[in-house]
């Protein structure tokens, strides 16, 4: 049975306390992430963890010790895929630290469980199983201003985007925002990025947030402008392992679950999927 140590990635990359949110910014960029460890300096214990969204929570702040969440879950080496995927199911989280001894040694992520899914057979669960959070919505001619607020609320990372007959004719999600490639220098130097950064694929996974959450002009344009068309979907009776795989060859973290009749019924997440792995065997 397969164990966190087979697939975790070893040695993370990390940020280190003392630090600002500026050394985490960067980090991410350069490196394409969307969170990362952070250690204290002096010794390398792990102190927290820190996402994209945890650095543009509040702006005005710069310290990484406020920032970080505290206290994070962790998980040891030898435990099974089947406990890392319950946990990341039941908290919906996205990184899980893997301790030894009070040190760092690893991280797991869904993607890694992901990628076990894909390849398993026998999985008789289905896309209509895994759905377990309430589908948000919203109108292809909203303005973006009123649906990133709509995704707070809702605490999702992506809306299906419905036309006037409810039929979804896009997804937004928050790395579709700002998808123009031209420098934005202002937003660079509040970020603490030097320009040869405008040129790494990772510079946007952190650009939407910093416009949405310094109120640019972008947020009064409608979805429409910025969701993707036509987006891939799974129907409500495809195999998780089949779901898995997309995630995976397209780098997605959720996909519409359409009905036989083509109806938009829901929304799976990457975290969603590792219900397959949840009282499966790891083999």
């Amino acid at each position: 049975m397969k164990t966190v140590a087979d697939v975790m990635t070893n040695m993370p990359i990390v940020v280190q306390v003392p630090g600002n949110r500026n050394d985490a910014i960067n980090i991410m960029v350069r490196n394409k992430l969307t969170g990362l460890p952070v250690v204290r300096a002096s010794d390398g214990q792990l102190m927290g963890i820190i996402s994209r969204r945890d650095v543009f929570k509040n702006m005005k702040e710069t310290q990484l010790s406020i920032l970080m969440k505290k206290n994070p879950l962790v998980i040891g080496p030898d435990a099974t895929l089947s406990e890392a995927a319950k946990i990341f199911f039941d908290k919906r989280i996205h990184r899980l630290p893997v301790v030894e001894n009070n040190k760092l040694i690893g991280i797991i992520t869904p993607t890694d469980l992901i990628r076990v899914i894909k390849k398993m057979k026998n999985v008789t669960l289905t896309a209509e199983d895994a759905i377990n959070v309430k589908c948000a919505t919203c109108y292809k001619d909203d303005p973006l201003s009123y649906v990133v607020k709509s995704m707070r609320i809702s605490d999702v990372s992506a809306m299906p985007v419905l036309d006037e007959n409810g039929m979804m004719v896009g997804i937004l999600t928050d790395r579709d925002l700002f998808v123009d490639q031209t420098k934005d220098v202002d937003a660079m130097k509040a970020m603490g990025l030097d320009d040869t950064c405008i040129s790494l694929a990772g510079y946007r996974n952190v650009l939407p947030l910093f416009h949405l959450e310094n109120n640019t002009d972008a947020s009064t344009k409608s979805v429409s402008e910025f969701m993707v068309k036509d987006p891939t979907k799974v129907f409500k009776k495809t195999k998780l392992s089949d779901v898995a795989r997309i995630m995976d060859e397209n780098d997605f973290g959720q996909i519409p679950v359409h009905s036989d009749n083509d109806e938009l019924v829901g929304m799976v997440y990457d975290v969603d999927v590792l219900l397959a792995l949840m009282g499966e065997s790891d083999e």
